[in-house]
């Protein structure tokens, strides 16, 4: 279930109420600490499984022989623990706190889900074009259609704010498991109210010394460790170049997840000070114009989102038989949906940017695909077995730790079998509180019916303003779109519940889903935002349009199993502590933790690797974007602007586009500058192979690779493509030149 954070505030306080409970005292576990191996956690010394007292995970069949080895849980380094002797025996390389701290603060986190790094000391910020569609379309004009076109600021003046957008740099990390004072025992949303009360109260210290200071407390090792990371918080954001979709998404939904790959997948900004003078930096990365080399280290930088190294064998089990199929199958019909309406309505799909939604939807699509052929590769879950085992046995072989912790795999299989009850009530509202997978409609509806009720039970006025202010946010979606949206979502109800279901015959009588779902859009007034607005400013319920009735039916079985999942959620979080800290007892730090949203450091080098019977290269040129053109000539996903048929003479066609590197990304890391060991920028970081879409679960470089925007290439764009004089003069010069008459004075190169 895919909530905003406001909405998410708003469903646990409606379903747990406001009545304040002490939680009783909770005294901290203290373990023996067993001996960690002299390596990264790996199988190749475990303990055999005939001298442990509890039987182990056991080995797919015929895969017993399958040892882990030492980067499975994978390179995604936090900056307060980098491996520093690892990096010198790998590299000849060891990075000093300069230079760890120049790499932090030159590295950003753009906006809720992406990834970004200074390029100039002037404030000018590098990141994805897939990163910036959105703010793109904030900034559109009526009759400029940017996101097709492109856009580039040949004056700083031209420039444009995007509103609401902000970039944040980490500039501290503390420890604060102590502090937190959790314990392995205490249940989950009371943890969670200490980690709160200490953000609360460190945000509130760090805005007396800065205001534009924040501190977020991000759990680490399955909440084995707490750290604070101090984040300053830039608002004022403005658009300086984005190519033309053709080039940013170039090749479309067939070439996502592929190799090679021939993508300019690059935007720039710029961060503005209080006073609106571009922001002044001593920390940025500047510009590589030789590239790297085969063979070469390099580094991506950036926040890679979730991932799911440190589960249990059995919580893979349920992602495959149950949890990735279920998304896999609703997200599938909603991407035909909007795939039929783009292509039987393109004027209107540009209207109302339904380009977006649908390119996330495709992403996710193949994403989860390939995560599932992932799980369901014995060979992977028989990885994963060995250094589940490999714990075990150390826990086993300890009797503190098998004391404390001697059941908790059982635990948590026994807490798979209980989501299984649930997973078909789960699949017919998945996403129901997503506005671009359920209707903005059924959204709204969900929003009024939420906000109504905490006016009737008098909550604090600023839940009930979050929720206002997030059901207002929600942007009109053409009425026939919405109506097939809808329809579906009644259709998946049908099919968990069936036509004698009570709720069902209240909701369809004896219509079918379309007929219900088209005479419904047809009368509500909640396909326009100012209505919507115009209901919850009195009472949405007593509006009496016709979707209330339906969302009074819809949203009491939507809530009650938001209940059943979170207390599973709380459950699996306590249970998954408690791994944590056995984990921890045994491997300390030698490990990195799953991908959090966090800033990490991920080592790899420039390689290609065997692919359908021949090898990909290291990079791809500018030949093969045009050959990819003609190739595939008429094709829309393949078909270049004019502007690139005829590129300026000087132009070079064998200059490296795109490049593979062996560096662990996630969800997140896009727009992560790939930087050589003197910090200079090489690329920028936009994708992953579809053979390292498994490393979700289990980290491997035999073919897993990360695919970056080559620094060279971008260059050769910008100046011969583009003719973007300002934007290469501050590339490559670090210079800050206001307008392109400035650019082109002598000295500017």
């Amino acid at each position: 279930m895919q909530r905003s954070v406001a909405f998410r505030l708003a469903f646990l306080l409606f379903v747990a109420g406001l009545a304040a409970c002490s939680a009783p005292k909770e005294t901290a576990v203290v373990v023996e600490r067993v001996p960690r191996p002299e390596k990264p956690p790996s199988t190749e010394d475990a303990v055999p499984a005939a001298r442990t007292r509890t039987p182990l995970t056991p080995f797919p069949a015929g895969y017993d022989t399958v040892r882990a080895r030492p980067f499975d849980s994978g390179k995604m380094w936090t900056f307060d623990n980098p491996p520093l002797d690892y990096f010198a025996g790998a590299y000849g390389f060891r990075p000093d706190s300069a230079w760890l701290a120049r790499a932090r603060l030159a590295a950003l986190r753009f906006g809720e889900n992406c990834s970004a790094g200074f390029v100039s000391p002037h404030g000018l910020v590098m990141t994805n074009h897939h990163c910036a569609r959105e703010h793109v379309s904030a900034v559109n004009r009526p009759g400029e259609a940017l996101l097709e076109k492109g856009f580039y600021a040949r004056r700083l003046e031209d420039e444009r704010r995007v509103e609401g957008l902000y970039v944040d740099q980490l500039v501290a990390i503390e420890d604060v498991t102590r502090r937190v004072g959790a314990s392995e025992r205490m249940e989950p949303q009371m943890r969670q109210r200490l980690v709160e009360a200490l953000q609360q109260q460190m945000t509130a210290a760090a805005k007396a010394r800065d205001t534009t200071l924040l501190v977020q407390i991000i759990p680490l090792y399955n909440g084995g460790k707490y750290s604070a990371y101090t984040f300053r918080r830039y608002r004022d954001v403005r658009l300086v170049m984005v190519p033309e979709l053709r080039l940013g998404f170039f090749g479309g939904a067939p070439d996502n997840f592929a190799y090679p790959r021939y993508t300019l997948d690059v935007a720039f900004f710029r961060v503005y000070d209080p006073g609106g003078r571009p922001l002044s930096t001593d920390n940025y990365f500047p510009w590589s114009t030789e590239g790297a080399k085969e063979g070469e280290v390099v580094f991506a930088i950036g926040n890679p989102g979730q991932t799911s190294r440190l589960s249990t064998v059995s919580q893979l089990k349920y992602e495959r038989d149950y949890g990735l199929p279920q998304r896999l199958a609703v997200l599938q019909r909603r991407a035909e949906i909007l795939a039929d309406y783009i292509r039987a309505h393109p004027e209107e799909a540009d209207r109302y940017h339904l380009h977006n939604p649908y390119f996330s939807i495709l992403n996710s699509l193949e994403a989860f695909q390939g995560q599932l052929d992932g799980l369901r590769d014995p060979y992977l879950i028989a990885r994963r077995t060995a250094a589940e085992r490999a714990l075990q046995a150390a826990v086993f072989e300890n009797d503190s730790l098998r004391a404390h912790y001697g059941d908790v795999w059982e635990q948590i299989e026994l807490l798979q079998k209980s989501k299984q009850a649930t997973s078909e009530q789960a699949r017919a509202l998945l996403y129901f509180g997503n506005p671009s997978l359920s209707s903005h409609v059924l959204t709204r509806a969900l929003y009024g019916y939420v906000h109504d009720l905490m006016q009737q039970r008098a909550f604090p006025p600023e839940r009930i303003q979050a929720v206002y202010d997030e059901g207002i946010r929600l942007k009109d979606w053409p009425r026939e779109l919405e109506a097939a949206f809808v329809a579906q979502r009644l259709k998946e109800l049908l099919a968990y519940l069936g036509p004698n279901d009570p709720t069902m015959k209240k909701i369809l009588g004896d219509q079918s889903p379309d007929s219900v779902a088209a005479h419904l859009v047809a009368r509500t007034a909640l396909v326009d935002s100012a209505a919507f607005r115009a209901m919850l400013d009195k009472r949405f319920l007593r509006s009496g349009d016709p979707v209330v009735p339906l969302i009074e039916a819809i949203a009491p079985l939507y809530f009650t199993l938001n209940q059943q999942l979170e207390n599973f959620q709380e459950r699996e979080k306590m249970l998954n502590g408690r791994l944590a800290r056995a984990r921890f007892a045994v491997f300390g730090t030698d490990f990195p933790p799953d991908a959090s949203f966090s800033l990490r450091l991920s080592d790899g080098v420039v390689r290609g690797y065997p692919y359908n019977g021949t090898k990909a290269p290291p990079f791809t040129t500018f030949y093969g974007l045009y050959a990819r053109h003609h190739a595939f000539f008429g094709r829309p996903d393949w078909m270049l602007p004019e502007l690139w048929l005829a590129p300026h003479p000087d132009f070079d066609p064998e200059t490296p586009l795109n490049l593979v590197s062996t560096n662990d990304i996630a969800g997140g890391s896009s727009g992560s500058p790939l930087v050589n060991r003197d910090l200079q920028i090489v690329g920028v970081v936009f994708d992953g192979n579809a053979e390292s879409l498994p490393n979700q679960y289990l980290y491997t470089d035999e073919q897993a690779r990360t695919i970056s925007v080559d620094a060279r290439g971008i260059l050769e764009a910008l100046d011969d493509v583009y003719e973007a004089d300002r934007l290469v003069a501050e590339l490559r010069s670090g210079r800050l030149v206001p307008s392109e008459a400035e650019a082109a004075l002598p000295g500017r190169d």
